[in-house]
């Protein structure tokens, strides 16, 4: 990496990209149209959601290199202020990554006493039967952490300022083009030690870009880094304080945020241009961090959420609920994939749970024909899972053990086969050229080929340390580490 490129954050760099040119045409796969507005050719190019253009893991025209170490194929490499686990997502010469930094300042106590009455953090009771203010949540459910019979581990409760920062960077040479603090406050709760208080990932339409942050507000900024418009939806209270992580889906002119909790519990939709309110459901939940997706299934557009209760899916358009679905195990974090008119929720804490449900049915769907099959070993706990084709891998809790179905039949292809470079895994897989990408927790990533046995390409070791998932756009590969930031490119 040339020195003179490297990137000083924290400072203000003009902007000289370009509006992106929109093709203004329909996708199709396996039956499931891009949920990425319908400039699919544009979408596709890119990475505009953590989950890529595709919400399956897969980037369908990109190249990179399968094999790379700190001095070859590294493009540029970037320390990122601050911490966080959020993935990185890609438009055009714009890469979009967000995290909180630790300003060491503590507020002074009076101030912050009042801002904190002002947002929610603290205020007084609500009548037993009553409702909590408007956007805010109730108090927390009896047996829930900080409740009777609550208990189990908790964080450490946050008394300095963060600011909470999305970055734009130029991806050829990682120097920045702008950042915007979204917000600058004391965390009201903690977090788990695994991640810190930026583990939301933004999603861009190439026209914006959504930067979320939870109990920080959803900010729409356009490409540029101007404020367009912003919301706070009040302050989470997860479960053993473990911090907050979903992020928000988008389609058509409609950005969704799931909001499951300790409190009480909605799912709310937006106009993705002016930020006003389309529709808001309440919903009956355990604190929640899947990523919700949105899917198109003959004609119409559903919102599909997995979590600890119920699998449940609501019209785009309207929030009125579809369908839902028993069968998932608790502390549901993997996103679902969907392909061939099926959804497949998957989780893996204290149990396993990978169900193949089949689109256009309503109702419970529970145990029903509906469910084409399922599988009840060896699923992951933190990682996603990636359709690639008919093929659907994914990681066993959080290790490196990698299992592979057919993603139509349920037929194993290959079970629980260990990678021993992978000791631990957080970063979900990712597809692209006919290959799969797995980044372990150690700076080990293995590359192998997309097939029905398993076959390791390439190992790969980096300096770093990694928690988030990779992004993939074009010839690069883009790997956020607990420090810095890298573009793996073929030299």
């Amino acid at each position: 990496m040339n020195k003179k490129n490297a990137p000083q954050f924290l400072q203000h760099a003009p902007f000289h990209g370009r509006i992106p040119v929109w093709l203004l045409a329909a996708a199709a796969t396996a039956g499931l149209l891009c949920p990425h507005l319908g400039h699919a050719a544009s979408a596709e190019a890119n990475w505009p959601h953590w989950r890529g253009p595709l919400d399956t893991g897969v980037a369908p025209k990109a190249t990179p290199p399968a094999k790379w170490s700190e001095t070859e194929n590294v493009q540029w490499k970037v320390k990122i202020p601050g911490r966080g686990t959020a993935t990185p997502i890609i438009w055009d010469n714009q890469v979009f990554i967000q995290t909180a930094i630790n300003t060491g300042k503590k507020p002074d106590a009076a101030k912050a006493k009042v801002e904190a009455l002002a947002s929610g953090q603290v205020m007084a009771a609500p009548a037993p039967d009553g409702p909590p203010p408007a956007g805010q949540p109730s108090r927390r459910r009896p047996g829930g952490p900080g409740g009777p019979g609550g208990g189990g581990m908790r964080s450490e409760k946050p008394s300095e300022t963060y600011q909470f920062v999305l970055i734009s960077l130029d991806r050829q040479t990682g120097n920045v083009l702008w950042q915007k603090v979204a917000r600058e406050e004391v965390p009201h709760e903690g977090h788990h030690p695994d991640h810190g208080f930026s583990s939301h990932s933004p999603v861009t339409d190439g026209q914006n870009i959504y930067s979320y942050f939870g109990s920080r507000g959803l900010h729409c900024y356009d490409m540029q880094g101007n404020l367009k418009w912003e919301k706070d939806l009040g302050r989470m209270q997860t479960r053993n304080s473990f911090g907050e992580g979903s992020s928000p889906a988008l389609f058509g002119k409609t950005i969704v945020v799931n909001w499951d909790h300790e409190g009480d519990d909605f799912i709310v939709a937006f106009d993705k241009d002016t930020g006003k309110e389309l529709w808001r459901q309440p919903r009956s939940e355990d604190t929640t961090w899947a990523t919700p997706l949105i899917v198109q299934h003959e004609g119409k557009a559903q919102v599909v959420t997995s979590a600890t209760k119920k699998i449940r899916s609501y019209d785009l358009e309207t929030g009125k609920q579809l369908w839902e679905c028993g069968g998932m195990t608790a502390n549901v974090i993997p996103s679902p994939v969907a392909g061939n008119d099926m959804v497949y929720p998957i989780s893996g804490f204290r149990g396993n749970a990978l169900l193949a449900i089949k689109l256009g049915r309503t109702g419970d769907l529970t145990d029903s024909d509906a469910i084409v099959w399922k599988r009840t070993k060896n699923t992951p706990y933190v990682p996603s899972p990636l359709l690639y084709g008919d093929r659907l891998y994914f990681f066993s809790n959080n290790s490196g053990i990698l299992s592979c179905d057919d993603a139509k039949t349920g037929k194993t292809l290959f079970d629980a086969e260990r990678l021993e470079a992978l000791p631990g895994v957080y970063a979900s897989p990712v597809g692209a050229d006919n290959k799969i990408y797995l980044v372990g927790r150690n700076g080990t990533s293995v590359v192998i080929k997309k097939a029905d046995k398993l076959e390791v390409l390439s190992t790969n070791k980096l300096d770093d340390k990694f928690d988030s998932s990779p992004a993939i756009a074009g010839k690069q590969l883009f790997l956020r580490g607990h420090e810095y930031l890298y573009s793996i490119a073929e030299k």
